[in-house]
Order: C-alpha cells, then structure tokens, then sequence
C-alpha cells in the first residue's frame, strides 16, 4: 500500500495586517483557506490591529457598518467600508510611527501604494486580502492559497471545515489553539484528517522600537524593523 502525501492545510478568516504568527501558520502549511464566509463581529481583529508608537501601541480601525457588538446576518465578506478616508489616515499614523525604523524607508513605497490602492476598495475583505497577499510575497511564502467562496459550504462548524479541507485533498489540518472550543475532533478522525494545533509560544524577541517589547502587533512592526531577516524571526522559535 503506497504511503498517502502528506498535504497539510489551514483554514482561517481574513485580518486586518495580520501579527507575525499568522503569517506563521500560513508558512507550515501547503495550502491556506481564507474563510470569510462567517459572520462579522465588532472589535474584532478582522477589521483592525496594533502598531507601536511612542506614546504607546495605536489601534489602526478600518471602519465598517455596524449595529451593536454582533452585526446580524453580516458576513465578513459582506462587510463594507463605510469611510474611504481611512488609509491615508492609517498610512499617515505608520509613517509616524516607524520613519526613524531602520527598514521603513526600503519599504515605504511598496506599502504607500498599497494604501493608495485600497483607497478605491469597498469591501473589507478586499483590502484585507491584498495586504495578506503583499505581505506574503515580501516574506517569500509560497503556501497555496484558496477563498472559501470557491467551494459550495455545508452546514455545520467541523463538518464545514472538513468539506473544505477534503476538497482540496488535506491529509492534516492545522489549526488555531482557540478552536479547541467548538471542534469535534471525533469527526476529523473518521474523515481521516489528521489535526493539529499551532503554537504561537516562543517567538524570538527582535530589535523594537519603543520598549517594552510586545509580540502581538502587526507584522508591519517586524518587517520595518528587521528588513529581511523578518521570516527569520517568524521561523526560529526557542521552543522548535
């Protein structure tokens, strides 16, 4: 009996400039899934995220439709942008932050554009795709990448998942630690799937500015911050 290839995949919803540790998941697996086919939620991470500044860190908020904390029936991929000012305010609040940052300058033109460009965009999964994207050709990861408007969803949290994960012929799920809440791991053994679950410990600190150091914010403070080196530190865990 020959041994099945092992194809390992992760499924996750779309953020706003992402931390370093979900590039990391993207980078350990084959194929990524972004599955924005799931309702929106306010003050989420979908829609905004952190830089360090002197002050302190600075929430950067895309701002979309609204109605309460649980936006009824709204999906992410259905969210929009409700004022089309924010990137040039997002970008001027980078710019501030990160201009005396050793890399800003090699990329603050290939960042510029991408915020003039998502100026036009009305949907927040669009401008949330283009920056994962951007973002992942910078750090030189190849991962497959698959949306799960592609696929014809069934009902049903796990079920959902493994459908698509069968679809495009997944041997191993690689999943995020908070999932552990809702997940029938009983199901992915009888679909013959085998899951796993990603640890974000152990992360290397790196040069910083503004201490104390903190992990969780954008990737952006990692790759104006250590250039090239920046998957170096996404890779290399003291723990691995």
């Amino acid at each position: 009996m020959e041994n099945k290839e092992i194809k390992k995949v992760a499924i996750l919803q779309s953020n706003y400039i992402p931390w370093k540790g979900y590039f990391d998941i993207i980078d350990q697996v084959d194929d990524f899934i972004f599955f924005d086919n799931m309702q929106y939620t306010k003050n989420d991470w979908r829609n905004r995220n952190k830089i360090k500044t002197k002050r302190g860190a600075l929430w950067l908020t895309i701002p979309c439709e609204t109605k309460g904390h649980i936006i009824e029936g709204r999906k992410i991929s259905e969210t929009k942008i409700t004022d089309k000012r924010w990137a040039k305010k997002h970008w001027k609040s980078i710019c501030n932050a990160y201009a005396k940052a050793p890399y800003f300058k090699d990329y603050k033109a290939y960042f510029e554009k991408l915020y003039k460009e998502c100026e036009s965009e009305d949907y927040l999964c669009q401008v949330n795709y283009k920056f994962i994207i951007a973002i992942l050709k910078l750090l030189n990861i190849k991962t497959k990448l698959h949306y799960d408007r592609d696929y014809e969803l069934i009902d049903g949290k796990t079920e959902r998942l493994i459908d698509m994960l069968q679809k495009v012929g997944a041997t191993h799920y690689l999943s995020g630690p908070s999932a552990k809440d809702y997940i029938d791991e009983k199901l992915f053994e009888k679909a013959g799937i085998e899951l796993l679950w990603m640890d974000y410990s152990g992360y290397k600190e790196y040069p910083q500015l503004f201490p104390p150091f903190e992990h969780n914010v954008s990737i952006l403070d990692l790759i104006f911050n250590t250039g090239e080196d920046a998957i170096k530190y996404i890779r290399e865990k003291d723990n691995v």
